[in-house]
C-alpha cells in the first residue's frame, strides 16, 4: 500500500521553506542552490530529479548490491506496459521509431503536439494517464500520423506475428484515436461491468461475474493463510474454459521474468548477510514457479529483515489497476537506510502497540498483540514499473493481512524523494492563492515539510498495520472499493494520532501546531485543491483522491451543526477555515471507528455508500474555481522523475566502485529503457 505514488497536491504545489535540515541525512555535493531538481514541463506534468545522498558512504559490496538489484529494478519494465493495456508496447514502439528516425520538419506545430503525446505516454507507462486513467488522446490527427510513419525508417517498426505495417497502423489507429475505444484503463463505475470497460491486460475476453466466481471458488473460508488468488496472472479462456496465464519463468511475460532473476542472481554473492541473501534467492523460485505460497515464504523473509542497510521492493503487488482489486501490477524500488531520520520512524514502530490499544475503533477489530511493525526512512536510489516516473512518498507492506497479523509490515518514508518535490515547490504561491488568512500560511510555511513527513510514518507504519480482519473476513470483501476504503483508513489513523500529546511525549513533534498545519492543508486538499487534476464535468476515481475528498466531505457535513469547517467567501474567492481543530480530530476518530467496522465486518454495502456518497461526485461551482486560480500559477499538478544513473568502474575485470550520475534528459533516459530492457513482443 502506498501514500501516494499520486502524492497529495499540497505537497506538490506548496511553497514550503526548505533546507539543508529537511535533507534525508546531509546536504548531497550537489546543494540545493546548484542542483536543477526540475527538467522540464510539459502538459500537466513537470519532470523532476532527487539526488542520493550518502551513497558514497556505502561500502563496496553494498554498492554492487545496490546496482544489481537497479537492473532488476528495471528489467521488468514492459511489464507493467503490457498490464496497463495490451497495445502499449505496439504503440511504443512505433512512437519510438517515429521520434529517433523521422526525416521530416521536427520544428512543426505537429510535430511538437506528437513530442508531447509520446512523454505524456512515457510518463503513464501507456496511453492512459496515470492518475485519472483515462485515455490519453493526442492533440495531432491520423493524417499527420501516416505522414510520421511514412517519413520514418520502415525497417524501424517492430511488427506482431504475422502483421505487416499497414495491418498493424490498422489495428492501433482506433486505440490511439477514437475516444471510445479502450477509453479508461480501469473502471470503478459498479452500473456497468468493471472488467469489460477497463482497458488493463490482467483479463482478456472475462467478465466481472466470471472472475469473481472464479476466484471464490478457490477460496476456503477456513483457511487462515490464504495465498493472494489471481495475483500474478491474467485470467483468460482457452477452447472455451476459463484459466490462468501465470506471471512466470516459461509462462507469460516470460522473457522479461528472466532478466529479473538474472540480475537478482549476480545481486545475490553482494547480500549483506544470510537473511537477504535467503530473501532473493526465495524471490527468484517464486518468478520460476509462479506458485502464491513462495511469494508468501518471500514476504515473510522480506519482512522480517530489518537488518540489511540496502533494501529493495520487486514484484507484482500492488492491486489499484484491477478493477476487482486481485491482479499486480508489477512494480520495483531500491533503497538504502537513512539512518538519522529512521530513529524518528523507530520511536513510533516501539510504540505500536499503544497506538494500537488507545486507538478510537472497536476492541474488536484491534491487534492484541502488534508484531513485527518495523519502519524506516529510506534514500530511494531506483525506483521501476509502476514506481516510475511517478512514485510514492511512503509504502507499507506486504498487502496480505495474515502476514501482517502473524509476522508484522515494513513501512518506508522516502524522504529524499519528498526533499525534491520540496525544493521544486518552493517560491510557486500556491498556498497565497488558497488561504486567505496570513497566520494559516506562515503555519504551513513552518511545519509542512515536518508534518508531511509525520504524516506519512503514521500513515505507513502504523495506519495500514492496524486493525484486524474477523475471523472469515476475505480480504477482497470490499471489492472496487477496497483501495479508496483501504487509504482513508490509513489516512484518518495518521490524521486523528498527528494531535495526540503522545507525540509530542516521544519528540517526534515539537508543537500540536504542526497538526494544525497538516489538518488544514488535508481539508483544503479534499474539499478544493486537488479537484484542479480533474477535468471539468468528470468525477473523482483514483482511490487517493476519492480518499481524501470522503475524509474532508465527511468531516464537513457532519461538523456543520458545530462549525468545525466552513468554506467560506472573500473577495469573490473560496477559502476554508478550520474553526475548531479539536473537534476536527474527533471527528476523524469516528470515521476511522467506522472504516475500520467496515473492513472488518467485510461490509460491501457500507464501503460502496459511503465512498459513493462522499468521494466521487464533484462540486461544480468549486471545481471550476479552482481551475481557474490554478490556472493562474502555471504550475503542473503531476511530477514525476529521472531515476540516477549507476554503472560499475572496473580495474580489468575487477569492480573497484560503482558511480552515481544524474540524467537531465527524460527523452534520453526512456529510450534507453526501451533500448536495453525490451524484452517482450509488442503483443501478449
Amino acid at each position: 500500500m502506498k501514500n501516494i505514488k499520486f502524492i497529495v497536491l499540497s505537497m506538490i504545489s506548496a511553497g514550503i521553506l526548505s533546507s539543508c535540515s529537511h535533507q534525508p541525512s546531509s546536504c548531497s555535493t550537489n546543494s540545493a542552490d546548484s542542483f536543477a531538481w526540475k527538467t522540464e514541463q510539459f502538459a500537466d506534468i513537470k519532470i523532476l530529479r532527487y539526488q542520493v545522498p550518502d551513497f558514497e558512504k556505502l561500502n563496496l559490496n553494498q554498492k554492487i548490491l545496490v546496482y544489481y538489484l537497479s537492473k532488476a529494478a528495471n528489467a521488468g519494465r514492459d511489464i507493467i506496459w503490457d498490464q496497463n493495456c495490451k497495445y502499449n508496447l505496439l504503440i511504443r514502439s512505433t512512437l519510438e521509431n517515429i521520434y529517433k528516425t523521422y526525416s521530416g520538419d521536427r520544428n512543426s506545430a505537429n510535430y511538437k503536439k506528437f513530442e508531447v503525446y509520446l512523454k505524456r505516454i512515457w510518463f503513464s507507462n501507456g496511453i492512459h494517464h496515470h492518475y485519472s486513467t483515462d485515455k490519453i488522446m493526442p492533440e495531432f490527427d491520423k493524417a499527420y500520423f501516416a505522414e510520421l510513419v511514412k517519413n520514418s525508417d520502415q525497417k524501424g517498426f517492430k511488427l506482431p506475428e504475422g502483421k505487416n505495417l499497414e495491418q498493424t497502423l490498422t489495428m492501433i489507429e482506433p486505440v490511439m484515436f477514437n475516444a471510445n475505444v479502450m477509453a479508461k484503463k480501469v473502471w470503478l463505475d459498479p452500473s456497468k461491468d468493471l472488467i469489460a470497460n477497463s482497458a488493463t491486460h490482467f483479463y482478456d475476453g472475462i467478465t466481472e461475474k466470471e472472475a469473481e466466481n472464479f476466484y471464490s471458488s478457490l477460496k476456503d473460508p477456513k483457511d487462515e493463510t490464504p495465498v493472494s488468488y489471481g495475483l500474478n496472472s491474467q485470467l483468460t479462456k482457452v477452447n472455451g474454459k476459463i484459466t490462468e496465464k501465470v506471471w512466470k519463468v516459461g509462462g507469460m511475460y516470460s522473457p522479461a521474468i528472466e532478466k529479473i532473476c538474472y540480475y537478482l542472481n549476480q545481486a545475490i554473492p553482494y547480500a549483506e548477510n544470510e537473511k537477504q541473501k535467503v530473501t532473493i534467492e526465495k524471490l527468484i523460485s517464486y518468478y520460476k514457479t509462479g506458485n502464491l505460497k513462495i511469494w508468501d515464504d518471500y514476504n515473510i523473509e522480506w519482512v522480517t529483515d530489518t537488518i540489511s542497510t540496502v533494501d529493495f521492493i520487486n514484484g507484482f503487488i500492488e492491486v489499484y489497476g484491477d478493477p476487482i482489486g486481485l491482479k499486480g501490477s508489477w512494480e520495483a524500488m531500491v533503497n538504502f537506510k537513512n539512518l538519522e531520520a529512521t530513529k524518528r520512524t523507530e520511536i513510533l514502530s516501539a510504540n505500536a502497540q499503544w497506538f494500537e490499544d488507545n486507538s478510537p475503533i472497536d476492541p474488536r477489530f484491534r491487534k492484541a498483540k502488534v508484531k513485527g511493525v518495523s519502519a524506516k526512512v529510506i534514500t530511494a536510489v531506483q525506483l521501476g514499473g509502476d514506481t516510475h516516473p511517478s512514485t510514492a512518498i511512503g509504502i507499507n507492506l506486504p498487502n496480505a493481512d495474515w502476514i501482517r497479523k502473524e509476522h508484522g509490515s515494513k513501512s518506508v518514508t522516502l524522504e529524499n524523494i519528498t526533499y525534491a518535490y520540496n525544493q521544486v515547490s518552493m517560491g510557486s504561491g500556491f498556498y497565497e492563492e488558497f488561504i486567505e488568512n496570513p497566520a494559516d500560511i506562515e503555519l504551513i510555511k513552518k511545519y509542512k515539510a515536518l508534518s508531511d513527513n509525520l504524516h506519512t510514518d503514521l500513515h505507513e507504519c502504523l495506519g495500514h498495520g492496524s486493525g484486524q480482519l474477523l475471523p472469515g473476513v476475505a480480504g477482497d470483501a470490499l471489492k472496487n472499493y477496497q483501495s479508496t476504503l483501504e487509504e482513508a483508513r490509513a489516512d484518518l489513523f495518521a490524521l486523528y494520532y498527528m494531535m495526540d500529546q503522545k507525540l509530542i511525549d516521544l519528540g517526534i513533534l515539537p508543537s500540536l501546531d504542526a497538526a494544525k498545519a497538516e489538518y488544514l492543508s488535508q481539508m483544503l486538499n479534499g474539499l478544493m485543491t486537488q479537484l484542479v487534476r480533474i477535468e471539468p464535468g468528470k468525477t473523482i476515481e483514483e482511490a487517493h483522491m476519492r480518499n481524501r475528498q470522503l475524509i474532508a466531505k465527511w468531516c464537513l457535513e457532519k461538523g456543520k451543526a458545530d462549525n468545525v469547517l466552513e468554506l467560506y467567501k472573500h473577495n469573490g474567492k473560496t477559502y476554508l477555515r478550520v474553526n475548531d481543530y479539536l473537534k476536527l480530530r474527533t471527528l476523524f476518530g469516528k470515521l476511522l471507528a467506522e472504516i475500520q467496522r467496515i473492513k472488518s465486518e467485510g461490509d460491501y454495502k457500507a464501503g460502496r455508500d459511503l465512498v459513493e456518497n462522499y468521494g466521487v461526485q464533484v462540486d461544480k461551482a468549486i471545481h471550476t474555481e479552482a481551475l481557474e486560480r490554478y490556472k493562474k500559477l502555471n504550475l503542473a499538478p503531476y511530477s514525476g522523475f529521472i531515476n540516477p544513473k549507476l554503472s560499475l568502474v572496473k580495474q580489468g575485470e575487477k569492480i573497484i566502485d560503482v558511480k552515481i550520475e544524474y540524467p537531465d534528459n527524460f527523452a534520453k533516459q526512456m529510450l534507453e529503457y526501451s533500448n536495453e530492457f525490451s524484452t517482450l513482443p509488442v503483443l501478449n
